[in-house]
């Protein structure tokens, strides 16, 4: 399990508290700190000197989500990896009902899947986007898993080894980049397990990343374009691939770099199509962004 942590130092001890009542207790807390200032190492020796749960505490310069996540991997021991972030909690059960979902995956199909996914919720108990149309859905296609995931905040455990070989691009100067970019990757190769459980509660916060989406994609556009680069090549809808080529043309702008050529006709009309709308939001990012 892993937690990435920037000046959380305020809300980390929702994390602690969650884990420390789990019904399922065998697991290791991985806590990266991307350059806290604050008192998050103080308080994470705390948590280690009280050997309540198993903590492995690890600091770096600050560099990003994304970057920790890639430390994360390298450093985790065990077969399946969860992202919990900073300022999520969960039921008591989580980890219990994680585990056996996965081992439901039957034994002789286990080895095509990467990934199981479940839902989250806010304090009242009202899932965050929407649940998926079965119970549970096996879902092989990259198309349709990315499109489960996009219904809102989702949470789950992939398996170590295979997140090993998908790690985040790091680009120098830039300190983000969507997540979707290794989901992506991932799902070209791995099926995927949705079962519409409800076991994270997140509540979203003004320092969050989610509250500045377009000022940190703006800020970060060689990631932001690149990942949108990537789906418009894998999508196969007309209106996904296009949404797509929008706001590739959108980041794009603000690097050195532009990809006009592509192997296909269709695929390179679409993005000429995509150019104007493109650059009429980056016009209206850069008024969002001085304001």
């Amino acid at each position: 399990m892993f937690t990435p942590t920037y000046n959380r130092g305020y809300i980390l001890s929702q994390v602690y508290e969650s884990l420390r009542v789990q019904t399922f207790q065998d697991f290791e807390w991985l806590i990266i700190d991307d350059g806290s200032t604050d008192e998050t190492q103080a308080l994470v020796e705390e948590w280690i000197q009280k050997k309540e749960l198993n903590i492995r505490y690890i600091y770096q310069n600050n560099q990003g989500k994304h970057a920790a996540h890639n430390v994360a991997v390298e450093h985790a021991t065990g077969y399946l990896f969860l992202v919990f972030d900073s300022d999520d909690r969960c039921v008591s059960i989580a980890l219990e009902r994680l585990k056996f979902h996965w081992e439901d995956i039957d034994t002789s199909q286990r080895d095509r899947f990467s990934t199981l996914s479940v839902l989250c919720m806010d304090d009242d108990n009202n899932v965050l986007g929407q649940e998926y149309p079965n119970y549970i859905c096996d879902i092989a296609d990259p198309d349709l898993q990315r499109q489960y995931r996009s219904t809102g905040d989702k949470w789950g455990v992939n398996v170590t080894e295979i997140l090993k070989q998908y790690k985040f691009p790091v680009i120098t100067g830039e300190r983000f980049i969507a997540e979707s970019i290794v989901w992506n990757r991932v799902s070209l190769v791995y099926s995927a397990r949705f079962v519409n459980e409800k076991l994270c509660i997140k509540i979203y916060r003004n320092d969050g990343l989610t509250q500045s989406s377009v000022r940190i994609r703006v800020n970060n556009p060689c990631g932001a374009s690149l990942v949108y680069l990537e789906e418009f090549k894998i999508l196969k809808g007309l209106a996904s691939r296009f949404k797509s080529a929008i706001n590739y043309v959108r980041f794009a702008l603000r690097t050195n770099k532009m990809e006009i050529i592509f192997p296909s006709y269709k695929a390179s009309l679409l993005m000429m199509c995509a150019f104007p709308v493109g650059c009429a939001f980056y016009l209206v990012d850069s008024y969002r962004v001085k304001k």
